[in-house]
């Protein structure tokens, strides 16, 4: 018993020899990681602090240095964890308190930051730099609050914008960047938004927002069967994750609503197309791309069913949504062309051209342009009220009609303004068919060249009331024509049998 009575203090003063040598061979390793960290070797300044800790773990300052080089190299939720530990070894450890509420900030942790720099403050209320960033911690909670508002008012680039700010003083957090790529992918600019999310996945391949962001893109692209796979694998990351489910959805039923009219339209069920179009319209107002596509669609059925003028405002509407969708420009160009309104089609038929440079859409923009300026030109055939392709004795029956309709002598007891406007029609009516039944110069006129051109036709010295003789000359028709004693030269009456 006296021998074990003897040795105890013996054991004790090695022990107590043993936790000091452990002590000066810790501060021996805090030491090499300081010369390390002012030389900006950050991973050998972590390797030291970590041997450090390992000797002596119950040192706060230990974990606050390891806490300081973690920060250093962007690992802010470790540094987090180090930093807490130290205050947790050392509530008064002052700068423990600031590393904690400095990386609370590059996490985007605003109010736990707060609490972290106001502690400081109780330590040390004259310390600058927890007030300055007591005043970021403000200031984040603040453009958080205006990135939310921007969001519930669908105005995206106000929250890209104070998302950048937030991001300028928590470069870390994941959060803000995934609001950013979202409203970056809802406003079109996806690479932006790719990019990223790319970020994230490279540093977290499960993050199931930036999965989330990814497929968003791919959905918004128009490449629905790939984004598809990316919301399923956010779900299986995250099975709550709402906003992956819903758009996991809407992907869905609108690929598969989009396909119905397609196969409606090549069915040639024009009518069921274009409410299978309308009704896929009404899944996703933000899906921008494929409502451009859907949009185009729906006025290809429209002009299958000569609703014209629709056709136009879906082509309209497309090109609002993707002003580079040259298929909807070439579908408004012909809508335009088929309700004669030449120069919005020369209009969209030169964009075309400018864009793509193609043999086609030249003779597109050629065809437009002869068009237009034959409008510009009386429509002979609008005088007469025919078709343009109308027979040569439709010609003949259609100026019979009109002649009788407009000559003068049927208006000779109206005012001298209807007579005036009357004997200009009938001059119109002749000229009409002179050039409608004369097989060259009627080829002439509709190939848009100029009749005074090599001996044409010029309504300079044109006389209607020749046309009108030599038309009727001879024919009953069931009225005769006589001269009038009391009329002019060239002026007639009718005189009904």
């Amino acid at each position: 018993m006296a021998a074990v009575d003897i040795n105890m203090p013996m054991e004790t003063e090695t022990q107590v020899f043993g936790q000091d040598d452990l002590e000066r061979e810790a501060e021996g390793f805090k030491e090499q990681g300081n010369a390390f960290y002012v030389k900006k070797d950050y991973s050998e300044a972590f390797n030291y602090y970590t041997k450090a800790i390992d000797a002596c773990p119950k040192n706060a300052s230990y974990y606050g240095n390891r806490a300081a080089t973690l920060m250093m190299l962007s690992r802010f939720r470790e540094a987090l964890e180090d930093s807490q530990q130290a205050v947790r070894l050392d509530d008064c450890f002052m700068k423990g308190h600031l590393r904690e509420g400095k990386c609370h900030l590059s996490l985007g942790n605003a109010m736990a930051a707060s609490r972290c720099f106001q502690k400081v403050l109780e330590l040390e209320p004259s310390n600058s730099q927890a007030q300055q960033e007591h005043k970021n911690a403000t200031a984040i909670l603040e453009f958080e609050r205006m990135a939310d508002f921007g969001f519930e008012k669908r105005d995206f680039r106000k929250v890209v914008y104070y998302m950048d700010r937030a991001l300028g003083l928590a470069s870390a957090c994941h959060r803000f960047k995934i609001l950013k790529a979202e409203c970056l992918a809802l406003l079109g600019r996806y690479p932006e938004a790719q990019s990223v999310a790319s970020d994230i996945l490279r540093m977290d391949s499960t993050n199931a927002d930036a999965l989330y962001v990814r497929g968003l893109c791919l959905y918004y692209e128009d490449c629905i069967d790939k984004a598809v796979q990316f919301f399923i694998q956010a779900l299986r990351m995250a099975p709550d994750h709402e906003k992956a489910r819903l758009a996991c959805r809407n992907a869905k039923a609108l690929k598969a609503k989009k396909e119905e009219g397609n196969q409606a339209f090549k069915d040639s069920n024009y009518e069921a197309a274009y409410q299978l179009y309308t009704e896929a319209l009404t899944i996703d107002p933000n899906n921008i791309k494929t409502n451009a596509k859907l949009y185009c669609n729906r006025a290809t059925a429209g002009a299958k069913l000569k609703k014209l003028d629709q056709a136009i405002e879906d082509c309209t509407s497309a090109i609002k949504l993707d002003d580079t969708y040259i298929k909807a420009y070439l579908r408004r160009a012909q809508c335009y062309m088929n309700t004669e309104q030449y120069e919005e089609a020369v209009r969209d038929y030169e964009k075309v051209y400018q864009t793509e440079k193609t043999k086609e859409h030249k003779h597109l923009l050629k065809t437009a342009q002869l068009e237009l300026k034959k409008s510009k030109r009386k429509d002979y055939y609008k005088v007469l009220g025919v078709g343009k392709n109308a027979t040569d004795d439709e010609i003949k029956k259609a100026y019979r009609k009109r002649a009788l309709m407009h000559h003068p002598d049927r208006h000779s007891a109206a005012t001298p303004e209807v007579q005036k406007e009357e004997e200009k029609k009938f001059k119109e009516v002749g000229e009409a068919f002179t050039v409608l039944s004369d097989p060259k110069k009627k080829v002439r006129y509709d190939n848009g060249h100029d009749l005074d051109d090599d001996g044409g036709f010029s309504g300079g010295d044109f006389d209607a009331n020749n046309i009108f003789r030599a038309f009727f000359g001879g024919q009953g028709g069931g009225f005769n024509f006589e001269s009038s004693s009391n009329a002019g030269p060239g002026n007639f009456f009718f005189q009904f049998g």
